[in-house]
């Protein structure tokens, strides 16, 4: 089968044996596979990812040097049941999964080897007690969109947004682009978005935010406090000793992920305000505690997601409540896939896009 190679920080599309499911596992093959922004980090920073991930967990990603095979948004196809499976979905039908093989050391896929491929292959294997059917009613290339919704979901749920709240989301890449759809699901509003790109913040308004800004034009906090404010004190936020109350509480989603974000939003934000860590910054950062301090922030950082909000976010595509039309703008086979790394590193040639192996 044709894969996707990242080695020594170049991509590259070579031939490999069609991996073989052990037990519990299911061989699928590939769909479509959309390309995270966490890929373009990966690359780009590698060494980063894996001396963080070790301190941080004890465990060795890959190895720097190991032929890698990326590729953790997706939908597939069951090919082939391997051994010690129930074979209850049948050959043919589409299939979604978290990107987690389950074995007794569980494995990240997209950051295997050719023999553990990701989604930037032909074929790969995933376990079948994770395996969600997918419904009619959602296209392949939307159903590889579950995995970057589900972060999206989990990044709201961690924000613990109440009736009053306004959110506040800061970088409109897909994974912004995905938070400010779920928010237009769960009817939280008013919804404020910041952005340099031009092409992002229409993005950003066709998926559902309320108001709009390029921050070398007008300061999002400013835009923020603008339709925040308020004087009915049972929608007011509490103020503290240094910042007087007279707003909506705030909820701001940091979605970029690139160092000095997160203290320019502890510097904008409001008092009392919750800040979701949702942009995966890869390199060494730093902040001011004592701003947060004084302001009372609630700094929470967010990953990935569970099975059931995984499943949560198949059942909103599937009934036409949660929309995402338009978050795709490319689709590229996977002699392209180098090539749209590149793409993506400029926001104005594309916003998400999907890979579909076979496609010329």
């Amino acid at each position: 089968m044709e894969t996707v190679v990242m080695q020594n920080g170049t991509l590259t599309v070579t031939t490999v044996p069609i991996p073989t499911p052990g037990p519990r596992e299911v061989l699928v093959k590939v769909l479509a596979a959309g390309i995270c922004g966490s890929d373009l980090h990966c690359l780009a920073h590698a060494s980063e990812l894996l001396s963080s991930t070790k301190a941080a967990t004890g465990i060795d990603l890959f190895d720097i040097n190991d032929p890698v095979v990326m590729g953790h948004e997706f939908c597939a196809e069951v090919v082939s049941y391997g051994p010690e499976t129930r074979g209850t979905i049948t050959p043919g039908t589409r299939v979604a999964s978290p990107p987690l093989l389950l074995r007794e050391r569980p494995i990240l896929i997209g950051y295997g080897g050719p023999d553990i491929p990701g989604a930037y292959s032909e074929y790969m294997i995933l376990s079948e007690d994770l395996l969600f059917p997918v419904p009619d009613s959602i296209s392949d290339e939307n159903a590889a969109l579950a995995e970057p919704l589900a972060v999206a979901l989990h990044a709201v749920n961690r924000g613990k947004l109440g009736t009053h709240d306004v959110p506040l989301v800061i970088g409109c890449g897909p994974i912004g682009l995905a938070v400010i759809s779920i928010l237009k699901m769960q009817g939280t509003g008013p919804i404020v978005a910041a952005d340099f790109s031009p092409s992002r913040r229409a993005m950003a308004e066709a998926l559902g935010a309320d108001v709009v800004v390029d921050p070398r034009v007008t300061s999002p906090y400013d835009a923020w406090r603008e339709v925040a404010a308020t004087d009915d004190p049972e929608q007011m936020a509490p103020g503290n000793l240094m910042f007087p109350p007279g707003f909506r509480p705030a909820v701001v989603f940091e979605c970029v992920g690139v160092p000095g974000v997160i203290q320019q939003i502890l510097d904008g934000a409001p008092a009392n305000a919750t800040v979701v860590v949702a942009g995966v910054c890869m390199q060494q950062d730093s902040f001011y505690p004592t701003f947060a301090i004084l302001k009372e922030i609630d700094l929470v950082f967010s990953i990935a997601f569970s099975p059931e909000e995984y499943g949560e976010v198949l059942g909103h595509l599937a009934s036409g409540a949660l929309k995402v039309d338009g978050l795709v703008t490319s689709r590229v086979g996977l002699n392209e896939v180098a090539d749209a790394f590149k793409r993506l590193a400029d926001p104005e040639q594309d916003g998400k896009i999907v890979a579909i192996p076979g496609r010329h």
